[in-house]
């Protein structure tokens, strides 16, 4: 099994894609206006209207609707990229965690939960294949 991607179905892809691609840096991919994906080396941020549900699963999804999912990105620098971020609505600022990863908790313009994290301590770096730093 490989892990490809994970969907969020939204009413406004666009307005998504935009996000995603100030954010991690990446183009979105367009499959069609209704089906966008933002990829990264390790998986893909695929962006669908709820349109693309209507004819297989009608009613699956509510749009703008999650309340337990956080969608995380690892970034070079996250302090950084949280001056990038202005008129996002930061849940919590940046801050290192006990585990070693240097965290900025955001919501999307849907209101999905995004964590952009960047490991700061030696194992979190070495967790990630980081080079330790000398």
């Amino acid at each position: 099994m490989d892990f490809v991607s994970l969907r969020i179905v939204t009413t406004d892809v666009a307005r998504l894609a935009a996000f995603y691609e100030k954010a991690t840096g990446a183009r979105a991919a367009w499959a069609t206006e209704d089906f966008a994906e933002v990829h990264t080396p390790h998986g893909s941020l695929a962006l669908a209207h709820s349109r693309t549900l209507a004819s297989f699963a009608p009613g699956a999804c509510r749009p703008g609707a999650n309340e337990s999912v956080i969608i995380e990105f690892r970034v070079p620098d996250v302090d950084r990229l949280r001056t990038s971020l202005s008129g996002t609505e930061i849940v919590a600022e940046p801050t290192t965690m006990p585990w070693g990863n240097r965290s900025c908790l955001v919501r999307d313009p849907d209101g999905n939960l995004v964590n952009f994290f960047t490991p700061v301590s030696e194992a979190a770096k070495a967790k990630y294949g980081i080079a330790a730093t000398a």
